[in-house]
């Protein structure tokens, strides 16, 4: 189902850029104002002037934006900064990570070109809605520049490893880069040529479906830049460079894939006392607070006993910044059936995520979606530390509303097979797979006159 193929890739020239620390970006769409001023003083060769951030104001929105990306890339490669790999590979991509519980853990994939399927084919699924004001920006970027310099971040199902057992038996003695990002974690590239094992993969591929774990956007924009070369060239062949993107493949079933739960932090817009809020809470939770250390220790005790009980008990923790109190919820038996079985699907009501949005905020504590998006009410936090401080300044500064820091557990990743299987998608901020793929260790540059093969 899913078609694979080998690429030469276009990488940062060792004898040129010895640090890549210096030039490699966590994915355009993490990096903040202050991140891509610290990403563009690095090194006048950092991938920030090539990919973009995605901040911009509509008046910045110019052609000369991309064109001067353009330029940029194509004087990278006169100058012998970027160079195209000689032969097609498919490429292992390893990356060693630390948890916040410090386990260390090895996530194994592979970056290669996948031709382009729409969703409604089955082959490539989503979980996601995209946006097309971002999708906008980015096809601009790769109808210019003619490059895609990001992967997409997808997933496999191989439960007996086949695939990643033939590439590690082919891959290159020494790797082609290796470089530590600014979170710690270690990310190590290999070639892999063997045309015997590149045509055992590819058949491998060929039986099974990808699930898209992050860059719905991209792949939206991939299959916008196909539809736009067929209304300009009238016809784009299968084994056109127009009809494939780049991918970063992953086995579900990987043994060092992690998704960390997004944390919630909600803005009620009066002052509420924990008392109110436990009485509208009581009636779908059993209730229990959490006593008898700092805040920090509440938050990592409710933490604690949310992960014993992931996928056996659906919980929630609930910090009142203004009160110091931490609260661990449960929900009640059939609950959220009755609650949601005429609004939503059964692989939707199981999900952690809409529990919190249908059930807790919009039907307990009436704060419908459309509200929660108007007035900014709700933000999101992968570090549970983060959120904890912003909601305690929030807390002391604003007497006239009450910050709650609702802590949950992560999807799983059968859930977000699920969900695509049935052609759903999830609520915004549902998945956050960890640790990103950085921008730069292998860019895919699209060579109108080529033809990609097997």
């Amino acid at each position: 189902m899913a078609l694979i193929a080998p690429f030469r890739a276009l990488r940062y020239n060792p004898a040129k850029i010895q640090h890549l620390e210096e030039v490699v970006t966590p994915p355009y769409d993490v990096i903040d104002l202050q991140a891509q001023a610290a990403f563009a003083a690095k090194n006048p060769y950092n991938m920030i002037h090539l990919d973009l951030s995605k901040n911009f104001t509509a008046e910045q929105l110019t052609e000369a934006r991309y064109r001067e990306a353009r330029d940029t890339f194509a004087r990278w490669q006169q100058e012998g900064v970027l160079l195209r790999d000689n032969e097609p590979a498919i490429y292992l991509y390893h990356t060693e990570y630390s948890l916040p519980s410090s386990k260390r853990l090895t996530r194994k994939g592979l970056l290669c070109l996948v031709q382009l399927a729409e969703f409604a084919e089955g082959l490539v699924k989503p979980h996601e809605k995209t946006f097309s004001g971002v999708t906008s920006d980015r096809l601009s970027l790769l109808d210019t520049c003619h490059a895609q310099f990001s992967p997409i971040f997808s997933l496999y199902p191989d439960a007996q490893g086949q695939i990643m057992t033939l590439l590690e038996g082919g891959r290159s003695a020494e790797p082609l880069a290796r470089v530590t990002d600014h979170d710690g974690c270690t990310h190590t590239i290999w070639a892999v040529t063997a045309p015997a094992i590149l045509s055992q993969v590819r058949a491998l591929f060929a039986e099974k479906s990808l699930y898209i774990a992050d860059g719905h956007h991209r792949y939206t924009t991939a299959l916008q830049f196909r539809a736009l070369m067929r209304e300009r060239l009238g016809e784009v062949p299968a084994d056109s460079p127009y009809n494939h993107t780049m991918m970063y493949l992953c086995g579900m079933e990987d043994p060092g894939l992690s998704v960390l739960p997004t944390h919630r932090l909600v803005r009620m817009p009066e002052a509420v006392a924990l008392s109110g809020l436990t009485a509208r809470l009581a009636q779908s939770f059993i209730i229990e607070e959490i006593t008898g250390g700092s805040r920090e220790f509440l938050l990592a005790e409710v933490l604690a006993r949310m992960a014993e009980n992931s996928g056996v008990a659906t919980m929630f923790g609930l910090y009142h910044a203004q009160e110091d109190r931490c609260l661990l919820l449960t929900l009640r038996d059939g609950i959220i059936d009755e609650a949601l079985g005429g609004r939503q699907p059964e692989a939707l009501r199981e999900l952690d995520v809409v529990i919190l949005s249908d059930l807790i905020l919009d039907r307990l504590l009436q704060l419908g979606h459309g509200r929660c998006e108007k007035e900014g009410l709700v933000d999101y936090y992968s570090d549970p530390d983060t959120a904890l401080d912003v909601a305690l300044k929030e807390g002391e500064s604003r007497s006239d509303r009450s910050p709650l820091l609702f802590l949950m557990n992560p999807t799983l990743v059968s859930q977000v097979k699920r969900v695509a299987d049935e052609g759903l998608v999830m609520p915004h901020k549902s998945t956050y797979f960890y640790p990103k793929l950085l921008t730069g260790l292998l860019l895919n540059q699209i060579v109108p006159e080529e033809k990609i093969t097997s």
